[in-house]
């Protein structure tokens, strides 16, 4: 209103425009002149924020599901099975491996086997396991069980419907008897168990080491829904036809749906969205930048001013972060333009995933009642099945607990270079600043034999890396039966034949074993890299954060990492400003990053979470110190940096070409085993997915500039 009353010269809306702006801008209301759109939109967006924020407190977020108060129990069996995981009923049927054996001896040596603590002489007996610390199910069963019905397959039983055998309808399971009798399935089904775990029992047929490798869950049953309100109701949607019929897609006639996927966050955020890409893109959505209207990726779906340019999804998915209020708040910026479409009356499907749509649950379809879709990253393999929910016209939240599942659908990866690979989800964990274990939930492991296979399958299709992730890595297997450690499955998979490079983050300085230092020296396919965050250098900030660990407990896994592999790369994550942080414990923090000289640190200065008791401290640090502290722990970490990676020069090193420079389309880019971003001449076609040897010619920062001279160390090419 203000600019317009300055250009047309009224009097009187310029008054009227200077008393509605006054509280916006006390000091200079009345001088409109002397006001630029940048000023104006700056102030309102921020007054806005503050009155977004005041009402939120009125109405505050739900009660997270999942415990989050240190002595709560917080394993994923008693938490979502307490009755038995054949009981549970969200889950329908549950998918089962065995192996047989005459003796009991023999099936307890087994197991001692399975978690990586068998004696030597039964190692020597194993032949086959390419020096693994411990062979998958599968392999074993193939090697000594006496199932001669299974025992090709790998001990593989198949799904078995865990309500049948109390059921009338008790034929369905009659088949499974020769197999595993129904006394060892009551057993199984009455225990508090979850995929990976075995479960060691016996009948007339011998004694028995049975897994649960999968489940079936119900997860519209396990949902929110409800019939889109009077105002929502739209046109029958194309994206309805899916489930009446895929063919109506495949139809010339047919409208083709385009989808578009924004992801924030972190590495765990990106496996997802790979993971829900797949699931799209089986159902015959594909992305955006298919779009026949597409000359490029810069002109779609994106906007002009306030308005949105070129061709548009009809499904828009926003992948979500809430570790910090900014990339909350850029999920609120992302949906707004979206939202008008579908006020305006076009047929959008809004879904919101990940951690903020866990954390704000049927809040935020209050907030924004043209999203169709809330769901919580532990459903991020199942979108297909609530997507069917949403055709039939409801709006859906799903944010219940479940057992974690394999993947029906394969993912759409990222690259055609490296992998991710999740190996255990959530956090159990109760640091009193981090959202975490409420967004993600309970920790839970992957079956090793569903981890192994994803991995030969990956290095069967050409990709020279894989990364194992996990919220809290060096946990993995703690929560299973038998428990495993992190350690050896790190062993177990760099064993896989053919793998090139391993990787994993992230650790915890807390459960970090020196084990997995010892690993990654032993095994010829795990980079020379270590990413542990410290958080801080004081004890005092570390005790009330409640990491676990005290900063010579950190030093010592330095020391370790540097004993073992003296020339690997240590990368960590560190917090400024955490609330009641002195000055004094502040240096602490820089002293730690000189005494350990980091190649990099993630810095960001605390931001107060939901559900977090960090939050509601009173001795909040403000945000001009912490915007301080900041600028001086990056002013030493772009130091350290620079130190770390000037030893590389002229040092002869192995790339793994990755992709085109972005910036110089007549070179590559590539990492070293350390992580080191490399740049080299040459041509992305010919080089995509090799490893070349390469002389270092300069060093910057972040990267590393390589001489023209390289030499391919391996022919495998890319699949196509």
């Amino acid at each position: 209103i203000s600019i317009r009353a300055r250009v047309c010269g009224c009097p009187a809306l310029s008054l009227f425009a200077a008393l509605l702006l006054h509280p916006l801008f006390p000091a200079s209301a009345y001088y409109l002149p002397q006001l630029t759109r940048t000023h104006i939109r700056t102030r309102i967006r921020s007054r806005a924020s503050n009155l977004y924020m005041a009402v939120s407190s009125k109405s505050p977020r739900p009660e997270p599901i999942y415990p989050v108060t240190r002595g709560e129990p917080t394993s994923a069996s008693a938490f979502l099975s307490p009755q038995g995981i054949g009981r549970t009923p969200s889950v329908s049927a549950v998918r089962l491996s065995h192996i047989l054996f005459r003796s009991r001896d023999l099936a307890l040596e087994t197991l001692r086997r399975l978690r990586g603590s068998a004696t030597e002489d039964f190692r020597d007996d194993l032949v086959g396991s390419g020096g693994a610390a411990f062979v998958a199910f599968g392999d074993m069963a193939r090697m000594i069980s006496d199932c001669e019905l299974t025992r090709e397959k790998g001990g593989a039983i198949g799904w078995v419907d865990t309500a049948a055998d109390d059921a009338e309808d008790a034929a369905k399971n009659e088949h499974l008897d020769l197999i595993i009798p129904a006394a060892v399935r009551k057993k199984l089904f009455d225990s508090k168990c979850k995929p990976g775990d075995v479960i060691a029992t016996e009948s007339d047929r011998g004694h028995h080491l049975v897994q649960i490798t999968d489940v079936m869950a119900d997860v519209v049953a396990l949902s929110t829904t409800k019939r889109q309100a009077r105002g929502q109701k739209r046109k029958r949607s194309a994206l309805a036809e899916l489930w009446e019929g895929l063919e109506a897609v495949a139809e010339s006639d047919a409208k083709q749906l385009y989808y578009s996927m924004e992801t924030m966050g972190c590495q765990m955020n990106a496996a997802d969205t790979e993971r829900m890409e797949g699931q799209l893109e089986n159902l015959g959505v594909l992305p955006l930048a298919d779009h026949p209207g597409a000359i490029d990726e810069g002109n779609i779906g994106l906007r002009r001013g306030r308005e949105l340019a070129g061709p548009q999804p009809d499904l828009v998915l926003l992948n979500t972060c809430s570790i910090r209020d900014h990339a909350e708040q850029k999920l609120y910026s992302h949906l707004g333009p979206h939202a008008k479409r579908k006020r305006n009356g076009e047929d959008v499907v809004l879904v919101v995933a990940g951690c903020v749509a866990q954390q704000e649950g049927e809040a935020l379809l209050r907030r924004f009642p043209e999203v169709d879709l809330v769901m919580g990253p532990q459903y991020a393999n199942r979108l297909g099945d609530l997507l069917e929910a949403v055709g039939s016209g409801h709006q859906v939240v799903a944010t219940e607990g479940l057992h974690v599942m394999e993947d029906a659908t394969r993912p759409r990866r990222g690259s055609d270079v490296c992998a991710w690979v999740n190996v255990i989800y959530g956090c159990n964990e109760r640091c009193s600043y981090c959202v975490v274990p409420t967004t993600r939930g309970i920790e839970q492991s992957r079956p090793v034999d569903s981890i192994v296979n994803e991995v030969r399958s990956l290095v069967a299709e050409g990709y020279g890396e894989v990364t194992l992730l996990g919220q809290n890595i060096d946990a993995y297997g703690r929560d299973m039966k038998p428990q495993r450690k992190f350690s050896d499955l790190l062993r177990t998979v760099a064993a896989v034949e053919g793998l090139g490079r391993l990787r994993f983050v992230t650790s915890h300085p807390k459960y970090m074993s020196l084990g997995v230092v010892d690993a990654v020296a032993d095994c010829a396919a795990c980079c020379d890299y270590f990413h542990v965050p410290f958080q801080s250098g004081s004890n005092e900030v570390l005790a009330r954060m409640g990491r676990g660990y005290t900063r010579n407990r950190f030093l010592a896994i330095v020391d370790r990492i540097r004993q073992r592999c003296p020339d690997a790369a240590i990368t960590a994550d560190v917090i400024v400003g955490f609330p009641g942080e002195t000055e004094e414990q502040f240096q602490e923090t820089l002293s730690l990053m000189e005494e350990v000289v980091f190649d990099s640190v993630n810095t960001a200065a605390y931001s107060p979470r939901p559900n977090t008791p960090a939050a509601e401290w009173g001795d909040q640090v403000s945000d001009e110190i912490k915007q301080d502290r900041l600028a001086r722990i990056n002013v030493l970490n772009k130091e350290h940096a620079q130190r770390r990676r000037a030893r590389m020069l002229n040092r002869t090193v192995e790339v793994l070409v990755e992709q085109r420079n972005i910036h110089r389309p007549n070179q590559v880019t590539g990492r070293t085993t350390h992580g080191y971003i490399v740049h080299l001449s040459g041509d992305i076609d010919e080089l995509k997915g090799r490893t070349v040897e390469v002389k270092i010619e300069s060093c910057h920062s972040y990267h590393l500039m390589a001489a023209k001279d390289i030499r391919v160390l391996n022919d495998c090419a890319m699949r196509p």
